[in-house]
């Protein structure tokens, strides 16, 4: 996400780059750059223009400290205003003090509510509460069947009124009956998922007034589809107008979005953004910080995202069991499906390496084949347990059937056979350079190895 953006910005701090000062003629060349780069990117024209005049007044005449060079110094100076443009500090939900707490879902067909409201019972499923989905989307064709699939997929009931087989188009009665349904079975949480339409009219927003004013939700969340920039900030000023939302989704950050949608609407409608959604799939779902939105923006990465990804996964006692097996060299195919296995759940490839500072910018035109793993995992999931631990007994025979089995060529399992063999001398190596206090070897081949290239282009081994 915001790659064309972050290449835009970083280019325009050049100009300060080697300089010994930040002076009015150095910093308003970069402010004019930072403009266009910000309009182009889609950014509210008065946004953009309070965001440089800021930046301008904070870092006009601003000695250099002798630990860093213009550019970084200047890069804080954005990094901070960004930030207080993103809304400053993480927004939590607020939850209601006697349960359930009530979460009214909220904007136009196609920005993805649905999904959104799937992945937030999964989120606070997850955070150890009892979450119940209101469907609410009584009109569009099969919408509370989409949400019983997705609703399925996560393990949390749906709530909607059937009669005589007929689904009741009556959004405000659905919502209602599912609070009482949650109070009546210790869900502590309703999520209701509400109608859309392709623009904004009278009786949409009519309809959410209702829902709003009969359920009285603890929380109105506004789902806004980062792809279509300006059109969702308006979008979303209408809204609030009419039905005052606590704060705002951003759906779809994984998609061809140039980010003015992100950068503009804290601005413009002072609702908090509490959610960015960056993809299709159910656990693509994270609570947003600004600042480390804005780290990223600025190409700084997000340490602290991907280490707490990184948590999700892997416990303590995983993490020795893993290092003990390294260390005695006991590290089989078995230990390397599981790792993929860990590390797809944490997301894409190409968002976690974005993540890594100095990574994000760098890898905007990499084409990064997720379906590498696909074809990796299905080569293992044909061995059997013995040839797993012990790959060494892979003879011709074993590997055509092996071969057969994954619906892949005998080449390719020689490839991964052999990739495998190179990263466990690779490890090997860093384990000893560890132990002799060389810890901070650099872990890049290893994840070129994963990805089953030596360039890091994570195409499959076909």
């Amino acid at each position: 996400m915001f790659e064309s953006l972050s290449e835009k910005l970083e280019s325009a701090l050049q100009s300060v780059t080697g300089q010994g000062r930040i002076d009015e003629v150095n910093v308003a060349e970069t402010m004019r750059e930072i403009r266009r780069a910000l309009l182009n990117a889609d950014v509210n024209y008065q946004v953009a223009k309070e965001f440089t005049a800021n930046v301008k007044d904070a870092a006009t005449g601003e000695d250099v400290l002798t630990s860093v060079t213009p550019g970084q110094q200047l890069t804080k100076i954005m990094h901070d205003e960004l930030t207080r443009v993103l809304g400053g500090e993480h927004k939590e939900i607020e939850m209601a003090e006697t349960p359930p707490t009530v979460i009214l879902i909220a904007g136009l067909q196609g920005s993805g509510k649905t999904t959104f409201s799937a992945k937030l019972a999964r989120h606070f499923r997850k955070e150890g509460h009892a979450p119940l989905l209101a469907a609410s989307d009584v009109y569009r064709p099969a919408a509370v069947d989409q949400l019983k699939t997705l609703a399925d997929q996560v393990n949390v009931p749906v709530y909607s009124i059937e009669e005589d087989g007929e689904i009741v188009e009556d959004a405000v009665r659905v919502a209602e009956e599912a609070v009482e349904e949650a109070r009546r079975t210790a869900r502590d949480v309703v999520i209701i998922d509400t109608a859309g339409r392709m623009h904004i009219d009278e009786a949409m927003m009519q309809e959410v007034a209702d829902i709003k004013a009969t359920v009285e939700p603890n929380e109105t969340l506004f789902i806004v589809d980062s792809m279509t920039g300006q059109d969702a900030v308006n979008t979303a000023k209408e809204f609030n107008e009419r039905i005052d939302y606590n704060g705002v989704v951003l759906t779809k950050l994984d998609g061809d979005t140039r980010g003015g949608a992100a950068l503009s609407i804290r601005t413009v409608v002072d609702k908090p953004i509490k959610f960015a959604s960056t993809g299709e799939k159910l656990d693509a779902l994270t609570p947003f910080y600004p600042d480390r939105m804005a780290q990223r923006i600025l190409g700084m990465g997000d340490v602290v995202s991907f280490v707490e990804r990184a948590q999700e996964q892997y416990d303590e006692k995983e993490a020795e069991r893993l290092q003990e097996k390294i260390r005695s060299e006991e590290f089989d195919l078995q230990d390397f499906y599981d790792q993929l296995q860990r590390i797809q759940k944490m997301g894409s490839i190409k968002e976690l390496l974005g993540m890594i500072p100095g990574v994000g910018n760098k890898i905007s035109d990499l084409d990064i084949d997720e379906e590498a793993f696909t074809h990796i995992e299905a080569i293992i999931q044909s061995m059997t347990p013995k040839e797993r631990a012990h790959p060494e007994i892979l003879n011709g025979t074993r590997r055509r059937r092996i071969a057969r089995g994954s619906g892949t060529e005998v080449r390719d399992v020689n490839q991964l056979v052999s990739q495998f063999e190179e990263m466990k001398d690779m490890m090997k190596t860093m384990q000893k350079m560890t132990s002799q206090g060389r810890g901070d070897v650099s872990m890049s081949n290893l994840m070129n190895k994963l990805t089953g290239d030596g360039g890091g282009q994570g195409h499959s081994p076909r």
